[in-house]
C-alpha cells in the first residue's frame, strides 16, 4: 500500500474560533500525526455557566501514541486556549516561538503542571524535524506578536498552513511578512495551502498598524479631558501605539485589567516594547489631572467582567469616568457582540462621555487578509490545492469561489471532521472523523448534550421547585409537606403553597409505601403532579426535586 498524506480539521472549519487541525503521513493504519493549534471559542448567553468551548479531540486521543507533537502558530486564545485542558489526554511535545511559549507556560502553571520538559521553543523562522514532517516557521503579520505560517514538508509534497495572517507593510512591532521566503516556497512547489478565510468578503487591503497610529495621534491630540482606550490586550502593536500617543500628547499611561498587565509583561520579557514610557499604577493615576492621563484597558467587547464594563458602571475601584471624558474602542465589533457593545456605548453616551469606535473613526485594522492580501498570497505561493479554514461556512464557500477565480486547480471545501487525502491522487474529502465540541463546565469537560447543561438551561428558563414529604413508619404522610421554590413567578405565595399541599396529600394517600419500588413510583407521580399544578397556576414547568423522608 502507498503512503498517503492527510489533512483533517477537528475545529475552526465552519466557525471562527477553536482551531484544531491534524496532518497525517504514512501507510493506512500506520500514520504519523501532528496537530496544528488547539484553541477555544467563547460561549454566549445560551449556555449558562459555560465560558469556554473547544473541539473534541477524541479522534486523535485514540492515536496519541502516533502523535508527534502539537505545533502552535501564534498565541491567540482561539489557537492555544485549550492546551492546558486537553494536553493531559495527549501528553506529547509542544512547539512554539518564544512569546507564545511564555503565555503557554503561564496556562500550565495555573493548572499546576510543569510543562518545561515538553515545551520546545522554536526561534523565529526556525525549523523542527518531526520525521516524516519537516516544519519551517515563516514570519507573517497579524494582530499579535510572532504570528507564523508553517511550511510542512513531507516525502509526498509540501503543505503551507498559513495560520492567521494579513499583509501589513508597517506592522510596527516584529518583522514584516516574509514575502521573499513565501515566493521561494511557491517556486519550490506547494501541493496544498490551508488558508485563513475570515475577511474573504472584505475588498481591498486590510490596512496597516502605522496608519492606525497616525490617526490615533490626531484624535488624541484634539481630546482635552481623560482618555480611556480599550483594545485586545494581545495586540501589542496597538498597545505600543497607546504608549506612543500618550507620550506625544504629554500624558501618562496606566494599564487596567489582568490580561493587559500579563501581555505587557510577556512582551517586555521577550524583548519587545523597548522604547516606551513607564506605565503608572491605576491607584497613582487617580492623582493626575484628567487631561494628563490615558488608561489602556481590557473589555473592548463589552465583557461583563472586563475593565471597561466596570468603569462604565462606576464599579471599578481605581478608574473614575466623568462627563466630557472620551472612550476610544480600538477594536473590531465582533459579530455576536453587537448587543452588549451597543448597550455599553449607549450607557457612556447617556452619561455625556464621547465614544469613538471603528464606526466613526479609523481606530482599528483587522489582523486577517482582505481579498487583495489573499491575491498577494496566492501570487507568491501558487498552490495546486487550496483548503479554506478559519471561517463560517459562508466564508469558506466564498473562499472556494475566490480560489477558482485565482485559477487554483483543486480547491477543496471542508468542515470539521472531514478527512482530505492530499496525496496520492487529486485532493478530495474521502472519509469522516468523529468531531464535536466539549464545554468547560467549572473545571470539567462535558459534552454538548450533558445533563448539567440541560438542567441549568431548564432552571434558567423555568425555575426550581423542591418538595419534601415526611412519611411515618406506617407509611402515612406526617404533617404537611415542606415546599420551597426559586425563580417561579408566584404572587400569592401562601395560596400557591396551600394548593400544592392539597395536590400532594391527595396523591400520597393513594400509595401504600411498603416497598422501595412504590417509593420511586410516588416520587415520579409527585414530580408530574407538582409540575402540572405549577404550570396551571404560573405557566411554568419548573425543574422539580422530590424528597421522601421516613421518620
Amino acid at each position: 500500500m502507498k503512503n498517503e498524506l492527510l489533512f483533517c480539521p477537528l475545529g475552526g472549519s465552519g466557525e471562527i474560533g477553536m482551531n484544531m487541525n491534524l496532518f497525517a503521513y504514512g501507510k493506512p493504519g500506520e500514520h504519523k500525526w501532528i496537530m496544528v493549534d488547539i484553541g477555544v471559542t467563547f460561549a454566549d448567553d445560551t449556555l449558562p455557566g459555560i465560558d469556554l468551548i473547544y473541539a473534541d479531540p477524541g479522534f486523535v486521543v485514540d492515536k496519541k501514541d502516533s502523535l508527534l507533537g502539537i505545533v502552535l502558530t501564534h498565541a491567540h486564545e482561539d489557537h492555544i486556549g485549550a492546551i492546558a485542558h486537553l494536553w493531559p489526554q495527549l501528553k506529547c511535545k509542544i512547539f512554539a516561538t518564544p512569546f507564545t511559549a511564555l503565555l503557554i507556560k503561564e496556562k500550565f502553571k495555573e493548572k499546576h503542571i510543569d510543562i518545561t520538559k515538553e515545551l520546545i521553543i522554536v526561534q523565529l523562522n526556525g525549523t523542527i524535524n518531526l520525521n516524516p514532517f519537516k516544519i519551517e516557521y515563516i514570519t507573517l503579520t497579524h494582530s499579535i506578536l510572532e504570528p507564523n505560517g508553517l511550511r510542512i514538508e513531507t516525502p509526498s509534497g509540501v503543505i503551507l498552513h498559513t495560520g492567521d495572517w494579513k499583509v501589513d507593510p508597517n506592522p510596527l512591532i516584529g518583522g514584516k511578512i516574509n514575502s521573499k521566503r513565501l515566493q521561494e516556497i511557491g517556486q519550490e512547489g506547494v501541493l496544498a495551502m490551508i488558508c485563513d478565510s475570515t475577511n474573504v468578503f472584505s475588498h481591498g487591503k486590510s490596512g496597516s498598524e502605522l496608519d492606525v497610529r497616525k490617526n490615533m495621534l490626531n484624535i488624541m491630540s484634539s481630546l482635552k479631558k481623560r482618555i480611556i482606550i480599550t483594545s485586545f490586550a494581545s495586540n501589542v502593536a496597538r498597545m505600543e501605539t497607546a504608549f506612543y500617543c500618550a507620550e506625544k500628547t504629554g500624558r501618562q499611561i496606566s494599564l487596567v485589567g489582568r490580561s493587559m498587565h500579563r501581555i505587557y509583561k510577556a512582551a517586555k520579557q521577550c524583548g519587545y516594547l523597548k522604547n516606551i514610557i513607564e506605565p503608572i499604577d491605576p491607584r497613582e493615576a487617580k492623582n493626575i489631572s484628567r487631561e494628563k492621563i490615558v488608561y489602556l484597558c481590557t473589555g473592548s467587547q463589552g465583557e461583563p467582567m472586563g475593565a471597561m464594563m466596570r468603569i462604565s458602571s462606576y464599579t471599578h475601584p481605581d478608574v473614575l469616568i466623568e462627563k466630557d471624558d472620551a472612550v476610544i474602542f480600538s477594536s473590531k465589533i465582533i459579530p455576536g457582540n453587537e448587543k452588549k457593545l451597543y448597550k455599553l456605548h449607549n450607557q457612556l453616551v447617556k452619561d455625556g462621555i464621547e465614544v469613538i469606535s471603528e464606526e466613526t473613526e479609523f481606530v482599528h485594522v483587522s489582523g486577517h487578509p482582505n481579498r487583495e492580501d489573499l491575491k498577494d498570497m496566492y501570487g507568491w505561493v501558487k498552490p495546486k490545492c487550496v483548503i479554506p479554514v478559519h471561517g463560517e461556512h459562508r466564508h469558506m464557500i466564498e473562499h472556494i469561489n475566490f480560489a477558482k477565480e485565482m485559477k487554483v486547480p483543486n480547491p477543496v471545501q471542508v468542515e470539521n471532521g472531514d478527512i482530505v487525502r492530499l496525496f496520492p491522487g487529486v485532493p478530495k474529502v474521502f472519509d469522516k472523523a468523529p468531531s464535536g465540541r466539549l464545554y468547560l463546565d467549572g473545571n470539567i469537560s462535558v459534552e454538548e448534550d450533558s445533563l448539567s447543561i440541560k438542567d441549568r438551561k431548564n432552571l434558567s428558563a423555568n425555575g426550581y421547585l423542591e418538595v419534601t414529604v415526611l412519611i411515618s413508619s406506617k407509611g402515612n404522610t406526617y404533617k404537611k409537606p415542606i415546599i420551597s421554590f426559586r425563580g417561579i413567578p408566584v404572587y400569592e405565595t401562601e395560596e400557591f403553597i396551600w394548593g400544592l399541599e392539597e395536590e400532594i396529600e391527595k396523591l400520597t394517600k393513594t400509595f401504600s409505601l411498603n416497598s422501595k419500588k412504590q417509593e420511586h413510583n410516588l416520587i415520579d407521580a409527585l414530580k408530574i403532579a407538582s409540575r402540572k399544578y405549577t404550570k396551571e397556576i404560573t405557566g411554568k414547568k419548573p425543574f422539580t426535586n422530590i424528597n421522601l423522608v421516613r421518620i
